[in-house]
């Protein structure tokens, strides 16, 4: 069934506009904006669905709420993020007439003070993985501009053993120090793990369920 006459031609203006020159500034940080929705929703429902019913206790209720608000959460900032660091770029570039290195950090810093500036769960976990990442690339660039040596061997081992030491010292002697969610992993895998009363919480349940 064809489209009325009148949709036609909105869907004809709307495509028309889509591919003017002079608005594609402006059209991209919409769709960036539009991405950063689609994307924060993506990663998020499936992590929040996960570990909110592997720990977190309440009512079915509580637990669709938090994945909805987790979800909702992390959608939102990546989208301002995108929004607020494309337009930022732009206006430097705008101005100063040219696109200089200085240009994306800037964007970049000044939308994560005002994006993902609250120190909360989702904003932690978010700055934790990218840090990770960021320190792994600043490495790589490191050797390649000469400014690290470059070792005869794969350093990738022997940095996963310092890793995983120093992770489970922190566990073991300085837990409160680690991100809430990462301490929950580790009670569940470690010290859970440690205690069963009969087959029932050995390899069906975690802990003993309540008698009725």
């Amino acid at each position: 069934m064809a489209a009325p006459p009148q949709l036609q031609a909105l869907l004809l203006a709307v495509n028309a506009l889509l591919r003017k020159r002079r608005y594609h500034t402006a059209l991209a940080m919409v769709k960036g904006f539009r991405n950063g929705v689609v994307y924060g929703a993506k990663i998020r429902a499936p992590h929040a669905l996960v570990m909110t019913f592997l720990f977190r206790t309440g009512s079915l209720r509580d637990k669709l709420r938090a994945i909805l608000q987790a979800t909702y959460t992390h959608s939102r900032n990546l989208a301002c993020f995108v929004l607020a660091y494309k337009g930022l770029c732009a206006l430097q570039s705008r101005v100063q007439g040219e696109t200089h290195q200085m240009h994306p950090f800037l964007a970049a810093f000044l939308g994560g003070l005002l994006v993902f500036g609250e120190n909360n769960n989702i904003n932690s976990q978010i700055n934790m993985y990218l840090l990770s990442r960021v320190l792994f690339a600043l490495g790589r660039l490191g050797v390649e501009k000469g400014y690290i040596p470059e070792l005869g061997f794969h350093p990738f081992p022997l940095l996963t053993g310092v890793v995983w030491g120093l992770v489970m010292w922190l566990f073991e002697y300085h837990r409160r120090t680690l991100q809430p969610s990462l301490q929950s992993s580790m009670t569940y895998l470690y010290e859970d793990s440690n205690v069963w009363h009969d087959i029932s919480d050995f390899l069906i349940y975690n802990k003993s369920q309540p008698s009725e």
